[in-house]
C-alpha cells in the first residue's frame, strides 16, 4: 500500500512540474516559443498587442502569445495569409495556449516583418475588452 501511495505521489509531482514547464500564462514562455523581436526587426512591444512569441516552426500563421508590460499574457494571435483564405486551405483546432478566450477580433494587415504578405489577424482575448488597454500603450 506505502508504494501504491509512494507511486501516486510520484506520478502527481510529475505532472504539477510538465503543467509548470508548460505554463505560457508568464512571460517569457518555455521553448519552442521565441521572442518575435528577436527574430525579425520588430519593437519588443507593440502597441495594442503587446510583447509577442512564437514557435519558429508554426510560421507564418502561428499561434503567438501576447504578453503586457507586467508579462501577463493577454491573447494568442494567428496571423492567416490572405491567398490561404480560400476553398482549398483550412485553419482547423485553433489553439487558444494562452487560457480560455473571453472574446476574438479579426482584421486585415497589408503585411510587417515576419509576415510580410497580406493576411488576418485573429486575436483571441485572453483578457476582457477593458484589459485590452493594458496593451495599448
Amino acid at each position: 500500500m506505502k508504494k501504491l501511495a509512494l507511486a501516486v505521489v510520484v506520478t502527481m509531482a510529475s505532472s504539477f512540474c510538465a503543467m509548470a514547464a508548460n505554463d505560457v500564462t508568464k512571460s517569457p514562455p518555455p521553448a519552442p516559443y521565441q521572442q518575435v523581436s528577436k527574430l525579425v526587426k520588430l519593437p519588443d512591444f507593440l502597441p495594442g498587442m503587446g510583447q509577442l512569441f512564437v514557435d519558429p516552426a508554426s510560421l507564418p500563421a502561428g499561434p503567438f502569445l501576447a504578453y503586457d508590460h507586467d508579462g501577463q499574457v493577454v491573447s494568442t494571435i494567428y496571423m492567416l495569409p490572405i491567398k490561404d483564405l480560400n476553398p482549398d486551405k483550412r485553419f482547423d483546432n485553433l489553439a487558444a495556449p494562452g487560457g480560455k478566450v473571453d472574446h476574438v477580433d479579426v482584421y486585415y494587415n497589408a503585411g510587417h516583418p515576419g509576415v510580410e504578405v497580406p493576411h488576418a489577424h485573429v486575436v483571441l482575448w485572453h483578457v476582457s475588452v477593458d484589459d485590452e488597454a493594458r496593451v495599448a500603450k
